[in-house]
């Protein structure tokens, strides 16, 4: 059934699609926000010096800015309204952003910077992409750097590659192909975009430079060409129905208090609206104050650069003043409550309880500043068999150190934090739980390799301490010829037939009797500690008497505790040699004659 439309000075609002969102990952200073600002015609990097983290980007690109750049005006007929650019620190807008446990970005553009090619969150990102199944372009960007190249501002692809040399030519194939190669080798088919055929089987590298605009025509074409051909039916826009969205960031604003920055993607919002959103411990209930909306071509930076506008239509980056928004949660769903309240704030409430992380009865704790990062998180860790106990939303506080420093296993005492801070109290719990591992890193690969390198040396850590405790297996012989001292203690010449001899051990008989501990070793004239099979040493046994409890040519076994066994059986197996193995057989037998569960 065909929707009402309501009268609006918002195109989009006139029309059937809406505004596709379009994601920006990549790995750090590969040129994402360089490449937004040449589409924009702001100057967003000059002016945050660095600070670019403190704000969110939300820009619409309407289609006849896109047209113009790209110099398709009057030539191809679009029925998708522009595009909404997300652009945020690392990966954080597009894990943030999830719609019912899903991704909600419609597409995606992969940034890499095509002389360093894919580094590790570059890599990460392609993860995340795959796991959302989210289509994507790959903006190779940075062109303009390639030695010799000529530039060509503003012009599409295909002038600027005419106007370089052969050589540079060359290179610029090189580099592409080494992309291809990289994305290959993780099972995803890709090319050249004005090589592809078909673009549902292939995905498009467009090479570009955000400093001198060359080839961004193209990637908008590719952009807009793709939402057009592939997407109209999933951007089906409903004007007049409640507005949806999900919160990107909440921000404290001079002169607003706690606000939200949110992309609706769906449906209507206005001043007066009762919206609910998902918080700390509960879904928020509250009403619009105002609403702040960036101009197009513009992003949210500070507040005086919004327009206060009384509604919005999707899809729209906006920012939400309303009393009562502390605690609520980035990643968290945002709806309008129209018609049945109840079931909206359960709704709210279900889908903040849907967060896709699998647990464990038996793992570490782990922390990240929302909800789709968290999952993001939980994934990567899953593909590295590490299990998680516990998995929340927020800063780590004095509270997650105390619980995490409950966990006896040293391997398990863990906290993951991924881009989420800690609370000063934190610092302080931290300091007194010595026995507590943090880990913290703004990149999943570089929290989950840290994590893996000290959990390998700390594991090795604690097998080699298990050894050192467990008396381990060994079998002798007393040599002909060699009885130095009869008692006191009795000094004798040994054959170690095998398994590995230690001090401080006690030796029995084949049938149980046992004949006293060993006191020292000795290989010539030093002293050891250990002796392996096929060594001969003296030793002094204190508590036997040769010729009494024991004679030249005697075989005698180290005695091993039962718990020892119960440990050497279950637990170490697999780091025994065979001839340790084979005299742990013989001990045991030996013990189980008498008594068949022994050890077990």
């Amino acid at each position: 059934m065909a929707k009402k439309k309501k009268k609006s000075g918002n195109s989009e609002a006139e029309g059937s699609i809406r505004t596709p969102i379009v994601c920006v990952l990549g790995h750090v200073d590969h040129g994402k926000t360089s490449l937004l600002d040449r589409i924009r015609g702001s100057s967003v990097v000059n002016k945050e010096a660095g600070a670019i983290t403190q704000h969110i980007g939300a820009t619409i690109v309407p289609l006849d800015a896109i047209e113009e750049m790209s110099g398709t005006k009057g030539k191809v007929k679009f029925d998708v309204p522009g595009l909404l650019f997300i652009d945020t620190p690392g990966h954080h807008a597009f894990t943030t952003l999830r719609s019912r446990g899903g991704a909600l970005a419609d597409m995606a553009i992969l940034v890499a910077d095509i002389n360093e090619g894919f580094q590790p969150q570059t890599i990460e990102a392609l993860e995340i992409l795959k796991s959302y199944k989210t289509p994507f372009v790959v903006a190779a960007t940075k062109v303009d750097r390639i030695h010799g190249w000529r530039v060509n501002e503003n012009a599409p692809f295909a002038a600027c590659y005419k106007a370089q040399n052969e050589r540079v030519q060359m290179m610029l194939e090189t580099k592409i192909y080494e992309l291809v190669g990289a994305l290959s080798e993780r099972g995803i088919n890709c090319e050249r975009y004005d090589r592809i055929s078909d673009f549902q089987k292939n995905v498009a590298i467009v090479p570009v430079s955000g400093i001198t605009g060359e080839g961004i025509p193209d990637l908008l074409m590719v952009m807009i060409g793709l939402a057009q051909r592939y997407m109209t039916e999933n951007l089906a826009l409903t004007v007049e129905g409640p507005g949806c969205g999900t919160v990107l960031e909440v921000k404290e604003e001079k002169g607003l208090g706690i606000t939200l920055d949110v992309i609706l993607y769906d449906g209507s919002l206005k001043v007066g609206d009762e919206i609910a959103v998902g918080g700390d411990n509960e879904v928020i209930t509250t009403k619009v104050r105002s609403l702040l909306q960036p101009r197009p071509m513009q992003e949210i930076l500070t507040e005086d650069k919004f327009e206060r506008v009384k509604s919005v239509n999707a899809a729209r980056g906006i920012k939400v003043a309303a009393p009562g928004l502390e605690g609520a949660v980035a990643g968290s769903p945002f709806r309008v409550i129209k018609g049945n309240r109840d079931e909206i704030i359960e709704n709210v409430r279900h889908e903040m309880e849907d967060i896709e992380v699998k647990l464990s009865d038996d793992g570490i704790f782990i922390k990240a500043d929302t909800i789709g990062a968290l999952e993001a998180l939980s994934k990567e860790l899953e593909k590295h068999e590490i299990p998680v106990f516990r998995a929340e939303v927020g800063p780590v506080s004095r509270h997650d150190i105390i619980e995490v420093a409950t966990i006896r296993d040293p391997l398990r005492s863990v906290l993951l934090a991924f881009n989420t801070p800690l609370l000063p109290d934190a610092i302080d719990s931290l300091a007194e739980k010595e026995n507590v591992q943090l880990f913290e890193s703004k990149v999943i690969y570089h929290l989950i390799d840290d994590y893996v390198e000290w959990e390998e040396k700390t594991r090795r850590e604690l097998e080699k301490q298990s050894f050192e405790k467990i008396i381990m297996p060994a079998k002798i012989s007393l040599l002909p010829d060699c009885v130095f001292r009869q008692s006191n203690p009795a000094v004798v010449g040994v054959r170690v037939l095998g398994g590995k001899l230690t001090t401080g051990v006690n030796l029995v008989l084949p049938d149980g009797r046992r004949i006293g501990k060993i006191k020292q070793m000795k290989s010539g004239q030093d002293n050891i500690q250990e002796a392996h099979e096929g060594k001969e040493v003296a030793i002094s046994i204190e508590g036997a008497t040769v010729g009494r409890q024991i004679d030249v040519g005697d075989v005698l076994y180290v005695e091993i505790p039962e718990r020892h066994v119960k440990v050497l059986e279950t637990e170490m197996l697999s780091h025994l040699n065979a001839s340790m193995i084979d005299v742990l057989e013989e001990f045991t037998n030996i013990k189980r004659k008498e008594d068949p569960f022994w050890g077990k």
